[in-house]
């Protein structure tokens, strides 16, 4: 199991472990997780040590970097100098970029040690993480399971122990959907707050890099390192919690209902929880949000491919979902985009008076593999809207959001992500927070109690 980052830094600082040893432990336990739950997509042993060797000699000299040595891995939708980058895609099986995008360059100034890049759904375009050519990443909690995406990989790794953080993308839930079914934190920071340049886009309009990591600290430590957020102590000992109201745009299982229930009652006991009226309605949120992926994924790719290119080389899920983008009028983005502002101006009128929003990450646990509708309560649909329907709205929005392991459930034992949103701009005041609330709930983070099936 990866060691917390400041507890690696510690030991790196005081000669307790150099990060050549640190190193290779992580590059052993990525090629386990990658034969056992297909969570990496590279594995780069010769760059890891490299950078792992000039990391010890940093220390000896005592020149190390805020995060000299510790090993990360970064999704394979993050253009990696010298390391092929795929994006998920057939269409990119030889693709090794000649430079860094901007997140990973600025995480390699920092001293870090990438171990390799994990999986993502072709082009980020999913919430499974599965592939027809390069096989589905398991969910390591139970391996019949998705671990949610298009972040999977990250998550599956962060959980299975391979790493303690590393770097994803949140179009509409990328890095907090996998967080969630997997029992990690993952973090999506406000709009524009980290620079995409050098990351596959998806949406550009909703695009988002994010950190997911073990516990609220090891995400600090990395999105500290990237500048998204600096040492903050809670601005009050009482804040006002805005409580989502239940609504029939759909359904909370159970086993989540109960798992916020009780984590509602801890956090009422330290805040002041309302009811938050006049909520804007998700459906309408996520029907905006649709739209909108449509139109801007079909121009990021028929830019680069024509159609017969793309039907050629894609995977059918995409291929076909870009058939789809080939009929969206200019029109219906534009109706897209004011749906979009409707709902901005009505979110934040409902949450004017409030510190932070509480709901769910995720409706329901992880779902089975290779399942394309989902059943919660009277409700079924699509797992893509069944699993974005909470998380799209805040990219509509640009709003930092978090997903926090809270509990497993009651009847599956998997995990429930808590998401905890703040206002614009207000990333600093939302890791303080979300530290201070899972301190608050006890949330494990050691895995000690994760079963591998």
């Amino acid at each position: 199991m990866a060691k917390p980052i400041d507890e690696l830094l510690s030991d790196f600082a005081a000669g307790d472990l150099l990060p050549s040893a640190a190193i290779e432990t992580a590059i052993a336990a990525a090629q386990s997780c990658r034969a056992e739950i297909n969570a990496f997509a590279e594995i780069d042993a010769l760059g890891a040590r490299l950078a792992a060797s000039a990391s010890d000699y940093r220390y000896r000299d005592r020149t190390q970097r805020r995060l000299e040595g510790v090993p990360v891995a970064v999704k394979d939708l993050f253009d990696t100098a010298g390391v092929a980058t795929r994006y998920g895609s057939p269409a990119y099986s030889s693709n090794v970029p000649s430079v860094d995008a901007d997140a990973v360059r600025i995480l390699r100034e920092q001293g870090v040690a990438i171990v390799g890049k994990t999986t993502t759904h072709e082009f980020a375009w999913g919430v499974t993480t599965a592939s027809e050519r390069f096989g589905d990443t398991l969910n390591p909690w139970d391996h019949d399971r998705i671990p949610g995406g298009s972040s999977g990989g990250m998550a599956a790794a962060i959980a299975y122990g391979a790493v303690s953080a590393g770097l994803g993308t949140d179009t509409g839930g990328s890095v907090r959907i996998p967080a969630s079914l997997c029992g990690i934190v993952g973090f999506k920071p406000s709009y524009g707050r980290v620079s995409t340049k050098g990351v596959f886009p998806l949406a550009p309009s909703l695009d988002h890099v994010g950190v997911m990591g073990r516990s609220v600290g090891d995400v600090k430590t990395v999105a500290g390192a990237l500048g998204i957020v600096t040492e903050t102590r809670l601005q009050s000992d009482r804040y006002r919690l805005g409580i989502v109201p239940d609504t029939d745009d759909l359904p909370i299982s159970d086993d989540v209902r109960h798992s916020l229930s009780q984590a509602c009652t801890i956090l009422r006991r330290h805040h002041d929880m309302v009811q938050v009226a006049g909520f804007p309605s998700l459906k309408r949120a996520f029907e905006a949000f649709a739209g909108i992926v449509l139109a801007e994924g079909g121009m990021a790719h028929f830019s680069r491919y024509d159609r017969e290119k793309i039907h050629e080389s894609y995977g059918p899920e995409t291929a076909s979902r870009l058939e789809v983008a080939a009929q969206t009028t200019i029109g219906r983005y534009a109706d897209s985009q004011r749906l979009r502002r409707e709902f901005v101006g009505q979110l934040e009128i409902a949450t004017q008076d409030v510190d932070f929003l509480l709901l769910p990450t995720c409706p329901c646990t992880a779902p089975m593999r290779r399942t394309a509708e989902i059943t919660i309560g009277s409700w079924t649909g699509s797992i893509r809207e069944a699993l974005m329907i909470y998380t799209a709205p805040f990219n509509l929005a640009g709003l930092p959001a978090l997903s926090l392991p809270i509990s497993a459930g009651l009847a599956d034992g998997l995990p429930v992500g808590l998401q905890i949103v703040a206002g614009r701009g207000r990333d600093n005041e939302l890791i303080a927070f979300a530290s201070e609330v899972e301190k608050l709930l006890g949330v494990n983070t050691t895995y000690a109690h994760l079963k591998r099936r």
